[in-house]
């Protein structure tokens, strides 16, 4: 099966238990799995200062590692972007490594294609997915065909009550588009950076954790006036979760920021990827093209064999 190598770029890991239990799953899933010498590091709330955390990710990028996996997300990359040698990791992905993970890490994966070029993956992390009491299935399925370069695309169920108007054609949507995004906060907070990509005519996926409805907006409120969400052929969202709405709001709530944001820009804006803080993640290629297929509430990211 695949070499994996788990690494901690980001946050210190908190949950031992879970950090085992998913190098148990990995291992029994038939993976040699690597560990790197400080993943259990801890500075404050990192997973060791900015010079080990910096290390530890040069050391994935060169261990020849099929996969290199985070540990977990939390805060920390955007500290190191700049120390960060980018081509050693686009060399390391040339070579056949993948880089996965998803929330802090989206901040490497927009660096490496601002700078590079160079592909990465969203997905599971070890602690969050495989180390649960039960893993996802859905989840080690589609991380299945990342490690075996099987994947061509991921599908899923368009809710009815955020569903694109029917006004729109069943089909192809969107044709070799740049696949990018990841976690709204992460991505926001890049803009204006050298490690924003200057994607036009792509589709951009987000998700997010803990941001109330309100303050959802005022991120796509950002991008929007920057003109990132209107240069963009699509518009997918993942899975906001783990936030509280409260009697201020009167109403207000997600479904009205997707009717608001479906206002504002001329791109289709589809909802319910299974991507995010939640248990069913799909793996997405960041940075490869891909197609967007809609037939009535079935929505399809299609992309071509990797050939790494």
């Amino acid at each position: 099966m695949a070499h994996i190598y788990i690494y901690s770029p980001s946050g210190a890991v908190r949950d031992r238990a879970a950090f085992r239990r998913g190098l148990q799953c990995l291992r029994a899933l038939g993976h040699e799995v690597e560990v790197d010498a400080d993943a259990l590091a801890r500075v404050t709330r990192f997973a060791g200062d900015d010079e080990t955390r910096l290390a530890a990710l040069h050391r994935a990028a060169a261990s020849g590692a099929d996969v290199a996996l985070i540990s977990r997300g939390g805060y920390g990359l955007t500290r190191i972007l700049a120390q960060v040698r980018l081509r050693e990791l686009a060399r390391a992905v040339q070579k056949g490594t993948r880089f996965v993970g998803m929330s802090d890490f989206t901040a490497l994966q927009l660096a490496m294609l601002a700078k590079t070029g160079a592909p990465s993956w969203s997905g599971p992390s070890l602690g969050e997915d495989f180390g649960r009491a039960e893993p996802d299935d859905i989840t080690l399925a589609c991380f299945d065909d990342l490690v075996s370069g099987q994947g061509e695309g991921t599908g899923w169920r368009l809710p009815r009550a955020h569903a694109q108007a029917p006004s729109r054609a069943d089909g192809v949507w969107a044709k070799n588009a740049t696949l990018w995004g990841g976690n709204l906060t992460v991505l926001t907070a890049l803009l204006g950076t050298p490690y924003f990509p200057q994607v036009r005519g792509g589709i951009l996926y987000l998700e997010d954790i803990a941001e109330h409805p309100y303050r959802i907006e005022r991120m796509l409120t950002q991008l929007l006036h920057a003109g990132v969400l209107g240069a963009q052929k699509a518009i997918v969202l993942g899975q906001f979760t783990d936030y509280k709405l409260g009697p201020h709001d009167r109403g207000f709530n997600f479904a009205q920021v997707v009717n608001w944001l479906r206002a504002q820009v001329k791109a289709p804006v589809l909802t319910g990827l299974p991507f995010g803080h939640v248990p069913t993640k799909v793996c997405l290629p960041t940075g490869l093209p891909v197609s967007l297929v809609v037939e009535g509430q079935d929505a399809l990211l299609l992309w071509a064999h990797e050939g790494h």
